[in-house]
């Protein structure tokens, strides 16, 4: 890593209920499955043995503090939540299945998987108030940790929001990017450029 670069270990959450079958899951605070708590402790390993971050930041919901505390605690480190990290707000959508949504917005339910860039959630957020959360983060790691690695743990959303900006891809890419539960990033951001070394890695599972 060049001296004027941080580095970002960007994780997902583990598993949780309503992965399958598929919901809404946004703000809504569930707890990570015994799953998740499993891949939380492998991916815990793997960070504190292949990177050594010095700090462990993550989303104020309970899945992503979760899978941040065996992080945090393999490293000796307590962890910062940042606001910033929270979950798309699907609004009227959140905790409803995909069948249900499908039934009552079939055409908004639609095009949030044909263009996601033209969907506002009914009481809630779009893609770019959530771009513009996740730059936050990105600007903030930039100017506080220029020459250190951190680990981040977010959600599905958030991630890839953070992915598309350091890819430089159009929010109409979004699902293009996978992000498995646990699934590990590795981002190197620096005032000039940005690049990615590694995505969605679940190897450490």
């Amino acid at each position: 890593m060049h001296d004027d670069m941080a580095r970002i270990v960007l994780v997902r959450h583990g598993h949780v209920e309503g992965i399958e079958p598929a919901r809404f899951r946004g703000r809504r605070d569930v707890d990570l499955s015994d799953l998740g708590v499993r891949q939380a402790q492998a991916t815990a390993r793997r960070i504190a043995l292949q990177w050594h971050p010095s700090t462990v930041y993550s989303s104020p919901l309970g899945r992503c503090i979760r899978t941040a505390e065996p992080i945090a605690a393999a490293l000796g480190l307590s962890i910062a939540v940042l606001d910033d990290l929270n979950d798309l707000h699907y609004g009227d959508w959140e905790w409803r299945t995909y069948e249900e949504v499908r039934a009552r917005w079939p055409a908004l339910f639609d095009r949030w998987f044909a263009a996601p860039q033209m969907v506002r959630f009914p009481n809630g957020e779009s893609l770019q108030d959530l771009v513009a959360r996740t730059s936050n983060v990105l600007r903030l790691i930039r100017e506080r940790h220029g020459q250190e690695t951190v680990a981040v743990v977010g959600h599905s959303s958030g991630n890839r929001a953070l992915l598309l900006q350091t890819l430089d891809q159009p929010l109409s890419a979004y699902w293009r990017l996978a992000q498995d539960p646990c699934g590990v990033s590795e981002i190197e951001v620096s005032d000039r450029d940005t690049t990615v070394h590694r995505f969605n890695e679940t190897c450490s599972l």
